[in-house]
């Protein structure tokens, strides 16, 4: 029998980590038996939330580095709802490399620990973690290469919620399948977020033979991860991972808009907002007799609650791949679970192809 334990490894220690670690707290008695709000299935694969633990945990901030997790989740400058309050769990945060990390508008925000920065290969293989999450800011291109390498030098599989391109990128994916290491990635839905609504709008429109003439995705918030995104270099990646994961659902219809006619991306930062993201979308089309229409919706929603379920839905799904040990990109869940996978299907299909990777490897 396979053991029931997931270890898992945290790197950034943001809102993101702060909802994915309050939920394993908020739900480690749920009753297998029920549903659980966002969340593919309470029980996956054999596999219950409860059976998640982190075991390591790595940031740069010095208000992080050095505490206890069930402190650093609620550390400035996080600032998302507190839904669970998580008792000591024995693991401290330990300090990294911080390389590109921390962006212009985000140096006078967080101050890198001043604390020794110990091997993370060896933390890993000491702790036994057998997944890492990779949370860090957008932007950070060479810091998520560097934590890419890490989990191919230890045998860890990876979970990479941001947009840069590890899973979807023939070289790293040539990489992690040589070394028979699963990865899912890249860069984590939400479980109704902006991009998700946005897919659903553009696949209606294309269902109702109506095209898509012009649209927009325009988000604001007040967290880091916002105020981060003003620095417009870090944001490159971003923007291609959301309008992709959009147009791509044209593409699949052999449908076409002409770049000019799409923007997709974060907007601003609102400090006030805290973590509650904002998201205006409009879809300009036409209908019988080319009489144009449009429609505009506003999202609001607490951002990174929104994409905790769905992470340890990834957290789940990667470790029925290190039980079956299949390595490289693993595409069905990537597909359901991320922005930018290695290859985009509609959501019918990709949450189809998911459940049969689900019933195939349990």
């Amino acid at each position: 029998m396979e053991d029931k334990k997931i270890k898992i490894a945290i790197v950034g220690i943001g809102n993101c980590c702060s909802s994915l670690v309050q939920g394993l707290t908020y739900y480690k008695d749920a009753d297998p038996s029920k549903k659980i709000v966002g969340l593919m299935h309470t029980v996956l694969g054999g596999y219950k939330i409860s059976d998640i633990e982190v075991v390591a945990a790595f940031d740069v901030n010095e208000t992080k580095v050095g505490k206890d997790l069930s402190e650093a989740i609620y550390a400035k400058p996080n600032n998302t709802k507190i839904f669970a309050n998580v008792g000591k769990t024995g693991v401290i945060v330990q300090n990294a490399k911080v390389m590109d990390g921390i962006g212009e508008y985000l140096k006078d925000v967080i101050n890198p620990s001043s604390s020794q920065i110990a091997d993370p290969v060896e933390i890993l293989k000491k702790s036994g973690a057998e997944i890492l999450i990779n949370y860090l800011p957008v932007g950070s291109q060479t810091a998520v290469e560097y934590w890419a390498n890490v989990c191919l030098q230890t045998n860890i599989a990876m979970v990479n919620c941001i947009p840069v391109f590890i899973a979807s990128n023939k070289d790293w994916a040539e990489k992690f399948a040589s070394a028979g290491v699963p990865i899912i990635g890249d860069d984590i839905k939400s479980q109704v977020g902006a991009t998700i609504v946005h897919r659903t709008l553009a696949n209606l429109f294309l269902d109702r033979g109506m095209p898509i003439d012009k649209t927009y995705q325009l988000n604001v918030g007040g967290n880091t991860d916002f105020q981060n995104m003003l620095e417009r270099s870090r944001l490159k990646s971003k923007k291609i991972s959301k309008t992709q994961s959009v147009t791509s659902q044209l593409e699949l219809q052999n449908e076409h808009i002409d770049p000019e006619n799409v923007y997709i991306g974060p907007s601003d930062y609102v400090s006030f907002l805290h973590d509650n993201k904002v998201a205006f979308i409009r879809i300009e089309s036409r209908h019988f007799g080319d009489v144009p229409m449009n429609i505009e919706l506003r999202l609001s929603v607490e951002d990174s609650p929104n994409s905790a379920g769905v992470v340890i839905d990834a957290i789940r799904l990667a470790k029925l791949a290190l039980n079956k040990k299949i390595g490289g990109p693993l595409v069905e869940p990537s597909s359901y679970l991320m922005k930018s996978p290695p290859k985009q299907f509609t959501d019918a299909d990709a949450k189809k192809n998911v459940e049969n990777f689900i019933s195939s490897n349990s």
